[in-house]
Formats: structure tokens, C-alpha cells, sequence
């Protein structure tokens, strides 16, 4: 992706004050650490602005990403994330509809060949009880796992595709991703799981972040980064129908 730092203020900020800058990120750049691309951290440091990055989302994944311009401001934002304070809302589009209003997925991860991220029980041992996915301890596989929940609203279905309203409790990498494959709903586009490269992005989007910022009067930083039309393609290219499912998100989700 052809980008230049300027241009990424310009057209991306969702929020900036003189501790950090919130972006509402593209999918399909990176924030940190990219070795075969440009990223966010380097795209600035080039232009002599340097960043810390409170968390990360994936490079697929589009919205909200947090980064410290005061290194002061860093680590207490970043505990937050560790505590599992933050206060987080994903957007995503799944294949099949078969969902219900609300559910939880209580699915530890782990980490399995080549670095990849998975359930750390058999497939088979996932069980659904009501709105709830688990595995049973006895189930778990032998080797290190980190307990991992992610809650859930449906707030639309069109067709064989769902919308949802995500809040992961836990903030794993791949969280998201890896367990709404694991339980039959893959996230669409998505190259974890689809190599057909059908679509042109994934469809996962980080919508709302909310945080304790103490330099802040009131204390919080609330922020939110609404998707853009290529977000929406799934479901509807009309505008005005995009909208009326965001707000539906902000009702129900």
C-alpha cells in the first residue's frame, strides 16, 4: 500500500492531542513490525514523528488503533490492555446466519505449528450449550493454552451472512479470528481461513475503544472509527443502508 505519513494524519485521524493519536486504520497495512512492507511506526518515524503503539490489530483488520505520541502516556494506557480494562468493540462479517441474538465463545487459544494460532482443544471437543461455546478441561490439549473470551450480537442477517457486534474480554492475537472460524462462523475474506482470496479484504473491523485517560477532563477517551463502504460489500453497497446497520450496531451492540 502506497502511503505516505501526511497523507495518513490527514485522512485517517479519528482523534489527536499532544499524548496520542488514534487512526482509523486501512486494512491491509500493518501497525508495527511488518518485514516485507511499510508500516504505521516506520511510515512516521520517517517523517520524523515517533510512535508507540498502545495495542495492535491485525494488519487485515480495519479501524481503530491507538498509538502514544508521549511515551508518558504509554504505559498506563498499554496496562489497560494487560488488565484487560480496555473497553473493546469489533464489527465483523461471518458466513452463515445460524446464529443467536447473543452468545459467548469460551474457547481457550494456543499455539500450534508454525507459530499458528488455534483452539487448544480438538475441534470436536467444542460443545454448545445454549448461547454458549466451551470445551471441557479434561479436553484441552498438552501444552501451554490462554483462557480466551470473546462475547457476541447479532445485529443483522442477509442471507447466509451475519453481522456482529464483538467485545473480546480477553485480547489474544487472532482471537477473533480463530474462534469464530473454530465454531463454523469464519469471518469473511479472511486469509487465516479462506485461501480462495474471493474477496478483497477481510471483514473485521475495531469500532469502539474505550479507556481511562487521566490527562482527559472528564478522565476517558472514547473513540470510535466507523467502517468504510468496502467494509460493508457482503451485506449492501447502499449508503444509506450501511448506515441504518451501524445504528443498528449502536443500539444493539
Amino acid at each position: 500500500m502506497d502511503l505516505d505519513w501526511h497523507s495518513v494524519r490527514a485522512d485517517y485521524t479519528v482523534f489527536a492531542d499532544d499524548a496520542v493519536l488514534a487512526l482509523n486504520k486501512p486494512s491491509g497495512i500493518s501497525v508495527t513490525g511488518e518485514r516485507h512492507d511499510t508500516d504505521l511506526v516506520e511510515l512516521a518515524q520517517a517523517a520524523g514523528t515517533q510512535l508507540y503503539p498502545v495495542h495492535r490489530i491485525d494488519k487485515v483488520t480495519s479501524g481503530l488503533v491507538l498509538l502514544a505520541t508521549d511515551l508518558a502516556a504509554h504505559g498506563p494506557l498499554t496496562r489497560q490492555f494487560n488488565n484487560q480494562t480496555a473497553r473493546k468493540t469489533y464489527l465483523a462479517i461471518v458466513a452463515d446466519a445460524d446464529l443467536p441474538d447473543r452468545g459467548e465463545i469460551d474457547l481457550p487459544l494456543s499455539v500450534g505449528r508454525k507459530n499458528r494460532v488455534r483452539i487448544a482443544a480438538p475441534r470436536e471437543a467444542i460443545k454448545r450449550e445454549g448461547d454458549r461455546w466451551f470445551v471441557d478441561e479434561a479436553d484441552l490439549l498438552p501444552a501451554k493454552n490462554y483462557p480466551s473470551r470473546t462475547d457476541f450480537t447479532t445485529i443483522a442477517r442477509r442471507g447466509e451472512h451475519a453481522l456482529l457486534a464483538l467485545r473480546p474480554v480477553t485480547g489474544r492475537r487472532h482471537q477473533i479470528r480463530v474462534q469464530l472460524a473454530w465454531i463454523g462462523h469464519p469471518i469473511l475474506g479472511d486469509p487465516l481461513f479462506d485461501r480462495t482470496a474471493a474477496l478483497p479484504r477481510t471483514h473485521l473491523h475495531s469500532w469502539k475503544l474505550g479507556l481511562d485517560a487521566n490527562w482527559l477532563t472528564p478522565p476517558v477517551l472514547d473513540l470510535e472509527a466507523t467502517p468504510g463502504p468496502d467494509f460493508w460489500t457482503p451485506l449492501t453497497t447502499d449508503p444509506d443502508e450501511a448506515a441504518a446497520l451501524l445504528e443498528a450496531a449502536k443500539t444493539g451492540g
